[in-house]
């Protein structure tokens, strides 16, 4: 998408039942929706996309608002209404958008989503201060943070790649044995790169829908399903409560022995769950 510079994948029949738009993890890119993407586009148009600063799209530099983003990309693609399904921060611009412009959202799965306007509790920044923030000598970290850094070591970009997928994607008390070669692989990889381009990139700052989507949630009309895995770090769990909780209607699965990125680590679960799921809500 040359005007928008964002990276984006569709597949889908010719006459589909719906469009489905993918909104991938913080700590991932559009790869992690491999499974759901062939299999909901065999009766979906699927759409997948890289946020700016993530994957194949380019930087995030100077002001960027995901969810705004998420809308133009539906613009330029002559989507006028599609369902969203967001894992982790995916899931929290999803529902931006859905309280932004709610007769585009046709519906919301959210897989161990966040919120925007939530304040992460301190017992959980903390814990990813000691098992994650730790795995790079502090005054490092700090000039890659900045962006001050004349060099970023690849070894502190994969080391920290490791800690952030063992605490989030495996879950805090897992061991990477917790999830398969393959999974792990493709899971560090992407976190990898992540970490990589916030580093050695151009500085930006992320703008929110205000009022915040927090306090918004009984607003949400589209249907919605909320995913949650049992093994992902807790104050993340407490997000799908709120979302399951407070959005009207909303249902919630829960799945056990499960991290951050149920769509890579339980595939079939996951597409199983979202295709009953728009199977009843896109029925036309």
């Amino acid at each position: 998408m040359d005007d928008l510079d964002l990276a984006y994948e569709e597949a889908g029949p010719p006459a589909p039942a719906g469009t489905v738009v993918l909104v991938h993890a913080g700590v991932a890119d559009m790869r992690m929706w491999e499974h759901q993407f062939a299999a909901l586009a065999e009766r979906y148009r699927v759409i997948r996309y890289d946020w700016h600063g993530h994957g194949r799209s380019g930087d995030a530099a100077g002001e960027v608002c995901h969810h705004e983003d998420l809308l133009a990309l539906m613009d330029a693609l002559d989507v006028g209404r599609a369902a969203l399904l967001g894992c982790s921060m995916g899931g929290a611009y999803a529902v931006e958008a859905a309280l932004a412009a709610p007769d585009r959202v046709a519906a919301l799965a959210l897989i161990c989503s966040g919120l925007s306007g939530h304040q992460w509790p301190p017992a959980m920044l903390e814990q990813a201060a000691e098992r994650v923030h730790s795995s790079v000598p502090p005054d490092r970290l700090a000039r890659y943070r900045a962006g001050t850094a004349d060099h970023v070591d690849p070894a502190d970009v994969l080391a920290m790649a490791e800690a952030h997928t063992l605490w989030q994607v495996a879950g805090p008390d897992r061991s990477r044995d917790a999830l398969p070669e393959p999974v792990w692989d493709a899971a560090v990889e992407m976190c990898r790169l992540v970490f990589e381009r916030s580093w050695s990139g151009p500085r930006s700052t992320e703008r929110h829908l205000v009022p915040p989507a927090a306090t918004r949630l009984p607003e949400v009309t589209a249907p919605t399903l909320v995913i949650n895995g049992l093994s992902d770090v807790p104050g993340i769990q407490e997000v799908s409560a709120l979302l399951s909780e407070g959005i009207p209607g909303a249902r919630r699965l829960d799945l056990p022995e499960t991290g951050h990125l149920p769509p890579l680590e339980r595939p079939r679960e996951v597409t199983d769950a979202l295709t009953t799921f728009l199977r009843e809500v896109l029925a036309t």
